[in-house]
């Protein structure tokens, strides 16, 4: 008999999620129900939790679902099983076989699984990798990140300091804002000019977002005169720094105005941290890589880091 129970998540249990979230040994400020629920409109949230027989949580499964098919989670870059200390090799099998039981009661006949990377891990966490193995679940997608180890960084390739060297010979400037639409406006229209798509995040969600978690998202930007040429969006989870989105205009682009926005962050302000992480750099489910994007992070001393998509049938 299995020690363990799968319980749809509701809004009567937002403060035991949330403390379970804060002391699980792979945990993200954006598993926090405020974070998960600004587009709740846009997803059929599905969250599992995962209670034993003392009545006592000892997993989440943020995720939502889509048709026959359970993601985890359709709204956020990855997911997965989140666990404590509690957590063993032995007990992740039992919750793997309870969310089959679950799928199969919900008919539910696939899941997609999103691994969370290895940086964020505050303890080493790949039970889950086991347990999907077990079940025979397919590496189906694999993303290209770039991370720079910030502890003991790689040296800056030479056209990357000519252009921070540049960026601050013609004055250009760096510090937070707070202004979130005018730089989505910027992202926006790199994305539209370069890949025909948008941004994930409107300026007025981020804004929403900063206010709900004031010391994890940031903002900082390049200015020359009062003109926005560059920025990043930050997102903080304790010693990992991720820039959810980095855009640079052309005049920025001819300035070194990015470069020297990321230097900022590299050499000053997450000096301390242990990773800054620039995200993916690939395309069509991870088959095709951008070079120049990737080539372009690797000059700060980034290197990879892989964002793994498995797909189990629920036979």
């Amino acid at each position: 008999m299995s020690r363990v129970r799968a319980v749809v998540y509701n809004h009567n249990y937002e403060a035991a999620w949330d403390e379970f979230v804060q002391n699980a040994k792979n945990k993200h400020f954006f598993f926090y129900r405020k974070y998960m629920e600004y587009h709740s409109d846009r997803f059929n949230d599905l969250s599992l939790m995962f209670i034993n027989d003392k009545d006592k949580i000892v997993a989440l499964l943020p995720a939502s679902r889509h048709d026959n098919t359970l993601i985890s989670h359709g709204g956020l870059t990855f997911g997965g099983v989140l666990s404590n200390e509690s957590m063993s090799t032995e007990l992740m099998l039992e919750i793997f076989n309870e969310l089959y039981k679950f799928c199969k009661e919900k008919r539910i006949i696939k899941l997609l699984y999103k691994c969370m990377p290895y940086i964020y891990y505050k303890y080493p966490s790949e039970e889950e990798k086991y347990a999907l193995f077990i079940h025979n679940a397919k590496l189906i997608r694999r993303d290209v990140s770039t991370t720079i180890y910030l502890p003991c960084r790689y040296k800056y390739k030479k056209l990357r300091k000519r252009m921070i060297n540049k960026a601050h010979n013609n004055g250009v400037e760096v510090k937070e804002s707070k202004n979130f639409r005018a730089f989505i406006d910027l992202v926006n229209s790199v994305l539209s000019k370069y890949h025909n798509t948008s941004a994930v995040h409107t300026g007025a969600e981020l804004e929403l977002l900063a206010s709900r978690f004031p010391k994890n998202i940031h903002l900082y930007i390049a200015e020359l005169n009062g003109e926005l040429l560059a920025g990043t969006v930050v997102f903080e989870n304790d010693d990992v720094v991720h820039t959810q989105y980095l855009a640079n205009s052309g005049k920025g682009r001819a300035l070194g105005a990015l470069d020297c926005v990321i230097d900022y962050l590299v050499t000053e302000k997450y000096a301390k941290s242990t990773y800054l992480d620039f995200g993916i750099s690939n395309e069509q489910q991870g088959r095709y890589l951008n070079k120049g994007l990737i080539e372009q992070k690797e000059g700060f001393g980034a290197r990879a880091v892989v964002h793994d998509f498995y797909e189990w049938d629920i036979e």
